[in-house]
């Protein structure tokens, strides 16, 4: 009488389980135990592992994306404004702008293990991108704020993010404008550079830029980032690292 029943309760205890797995995994990296369990899976299915349907971006982690971008940009701006109160906007944007870039936050994902959580399509190989655990980072940003409000977002950028995995001391004292050191290197030399966009790949809402960097025309280093500006900043802080330059 009650045989069919057996195939329900294996499937909502592997579910439960599952769930419970999440939250684990979850209170680890952020510190907190989740109350709404959905925001967090939301927050960590990459658009690729939803079938697509018109409703489907709103089973992905777009949203809670640019929510995360928002609340992790002004958790950041308040912490360099009070740790750095004698310098200027420039310096502060530009601070800013290097740790929560794309590749500092695929690097802190890694670093919290939060690649081994996200759901993505992996049959695609154009789908295994690297922005998608920095993008799930920012999600995770999102879902948290959506779930414990602003001050515990806070703490959680702060202490498990920021303070952990920025070295601050290197960040300020490493030159920035790689494009520009580069360029002066070359010209020194009467060699001829330039900067090439030669991939453009579309990831969403988003554009991602690959730049080439050419000395006497070899290749010498890639970059990627989501303007032009950041692409060939990235290509030329490759060329420094290859070129041996300091």
């Amino acid at each position: 009488m009650f045989g069919p029943l057996k195939p329900v309760r294996r499937f909502y205890h592997r579910v439960f389980t599952q769930d419970k797995e999440l939250v684990r995994a979850v209170a680890g990296i952020t510190g907190t135990t989740p109350d709404n369990v959905r925001l967090y899976k939301l927050a960590l299915t990459h658009t690729s592992f939803v079938r697509q349907t018109p409703d489907s971006k709103n089973e992905t982690n777009e949203r809670l994306e640019f929510l995360g971008d928002a609340i992790l940009g002004s958790v950041v701006a308040e912490y360099l404004f009070k740790k750095f109160p004698y310098e200027d906007e420039g310096f502060l944007t530009e601070i800013r702008s290097r740790i929560v870039n794309r590749e500092s936050l695929n690097h802190i994902a890694l670093k919290i293990g939060l690649n081994l959580l996200v759901r993505v399509d992996t049959s695609n190989q154009s789908m295994r991108h690297k922005s998608v655990n920095g993008n799930a980072l920012e999600a995770l940003v999102g879902a948290v704020y959506l779930d414990k409000g602003y001050e515990t977002t806070r703490r959680f950028i702060l202490n498990k993010l920021v303070k952990p995995y920025v070295d601050m001391h290197q960040l300020v004292n490493t030159t920035s404008n790689f494009k520009s050191k580069l360029i002066e290197w070359a010209q020194s030399r009467n060699l001829d550079i330039r900067f090439e966009i030669v991939k453009r790949k579309q990831q969403g809402n988003t554009t991602e830029f690959t730049s080439e960097v050419y000395i006497d025309d070899k290749p010498i280093a890639v970059g990627v980032g989501l303007s032009k500006k950041k692409a060939d900043q990235a290509a030329a802080e490759k060329s420094l690292v290859f070129l041996k330059i300091a």
